[in-house]
């Protein structure tokens, strides 16, 4: 569970930038929360298989400010292509924390400040510019 401050912000960068799906959503006025629940395109839930790993956003309806340890440590997806995941993410104005030198794995963080790790599916891609020589950014 990651606590978002903008649904649509937090939609946007799961979904539109990063590639995850919705899979529910529930609205709850008493408890004044909505929770979204969130699933890679090859994990979403059918009616055969309903196990498949999810990542809940919840969002309150009362303002608060989260800081690092309210809202979560850190996330990890496996993405088909790491260097055309990140260059997608950079031409939407996400900055690239970790960048993928390896081929291998790669840190961004969300618009709530969530690190999130993205990691190459099967073998490490050939070291290619300009993720080999680009510097690191902030932390992650």
């Amino acid at each position: 569970m990651v606590r978002v401050t903008d649904i649509d912000a937090s939609i946007h960068f799961y979904c539109d930038l990063l590639g995850l799906v919705e899979t529910n959503r529930k609205e709850n006025s008493e408890g004044k929360f909505t929770l979204i629940f969130l699933a890679a395109p090859k994990d979403k839930p059918t009616a055969e298989v309903n196990n498949a790993p999810e990542l809940e956003l919840t969002y309150n309806w009362d303002p608060e400010p989260y800081d690092g340890g309210r809202n979560f440590g850190h996330l990890a997806y496996k993405v088909d292509d790491i260097y055309a995941t990140c260059q997608h993410l950079m031409d939407n104005g996400v900055i690239i924390n970790r960048p993928p030198r390896d081929g291998r794995m790669a840190f961004v963080k969300s618009p709530d400040n969530i690190s999130i790790e993205l990691l190459q599916e099967g073998d490490a891609l050939p070291s290619q510019e300009p993720w080999a020589s680009m510097e690191n950014s902030g932390n992650w």
